[in-house]
């Protein structure tokens, strides 16, 4: 084989056949700029002066015909390589179906546990029954609760028991740790007899069926709050609005009389059918000033106090009636 030339046996070049591309070389110079005299040719030269090199190593007597037995080994053996591949990629792809049908058995397998085992529960289902139906919810709101204000407004749903020892139970009472203690109580429907000034004659106009009074004293202070009941809202307000006056000191139990003939704090407010008046003096007669702040925080608590009570009887009948059946 010449220098350079290919691993494998090539197929003969005919007489003059430039090699490998190769530009055809003059009197006897090499290719692959190799230099004369390095004892063989380069592959695929032109053959220079003298006798041509034998493109087939072997061949019989020099002449063009080739070594047919040299062929047939140069033969079997590509043959061998090739079987030898063909055999190598054979396994190659044996494996490469044994990993994938391995790997469909391992899936599948796990396909088959899961379904075996029923997979993720979706909802509750009974071992011998069909699966328990899913609960429901009405699109119907439900109503709402009932508004205690409503059963303070209106006398055909304000029927509890109405009483001044109701109202104003105990003996004592506490405003944000201010403790008062409570004096006599009364409830009379001359609305306008427990009243001072123009008072009586509000009352009156606007219907007052009833007037609930509590006194309450304090470290020398002394306040009577009032409660009027009237038939409706709309009464209670105009009272409210038309106040003047007020209402009458309620003394005994130990209490003397006070806020008479002198100055006293007097306020008035309403809630629902019912309108609330208190008056607050001194309980040594004392004439009451804006700078008397006892005063002012006596009337604010018993105010606060007579507006939670009336409106905690609207919220026990409330109550009351969203627990009844039927409501």
């Amino acid at each position: 084989m010449s220098f350079g030339g290919p691993q494998w046996p090539q197929e003969p070049q005919q007489g003059g056949q430039q090699g490998h591309g190769q530009q055809p070389q003059q009197g006897g110079q090499q290719g692959y700029g190799q230099p004369q005299g390095y004892g063989q040719q380069g592959y695929g030269q032109q053959p220079g002066q003298g006798q041509a090199p034998d493109p087939f190593p072997g061949a019989q007597g020099g002449g063009t015909t080739p070594d047919w037995g040299a062929l047939a080994d140069a033969s079997a053996s590509r043959n061998r390589r090739k079987r030898w591949l063909v055999i190598g990629g054979g396994a190659v792809a044996a494996l490469v179906v044994g990993a994938i049908v391995a790997t469909a058995v391992v899936a599948s397998g796990k396909k088959n546990d899961e379904a075996k085992n029923g997979g993720v529960p979706t909802g509750s289902v009974s071992p011998t029954a069909a699966p328990a139906p899913e609960p429901t919810f009405s699109s119907v709101a439900p109503p709402p609760p009932p508004n205690p204000k409503d059963y303070i407004s209106d006398p055909k749903k304000d029927k509890a028991p109405l009483s001044a020892e109701g109202l104003f139970p105990g003996k004592k009472l506490t405003m944000n740790k201010r403790p008062y203690t409570k004096g006599a109580t009364s409830s009379t429907t001359d609305c306008a007899a427990v009243t001072q000034g123009g008072l009586g004659a509000v009352l009156k106009k606007n219907g007052c069926q009833r007037v609930l009074r509590a006194t309450y004293v304090k470290d020398g202070v002394a306040i009577t709050v009032g409660v009027a009941v009237f038939p409706s809202e709309a009464a209670a307000l105009k009272a409210k609005g038309q106040a003047t006056g007020g209402i009458a000191p309620l003394v005994g139990a130990g209490v003397r009389d006070f806020c008479h003939a002198t100055v006293c704090l007097r306020r008035s407010n309403s809630v629902g059918r019912y309108a609330y008046f208190t008056q607050a003096g001194f309980s040594n007669g004392k004439k009451v000033t804006k700078a008397d702040k006892p005063i002012f925080q006596a009337s604010d608590d018993l105010g606060t106090f007579a507006f939670n009570q009336i409106y905690a009887r609207g919220r026990a009948q409330a109550s009351a009636a969203a627990g009844a059946p039927g409501e």
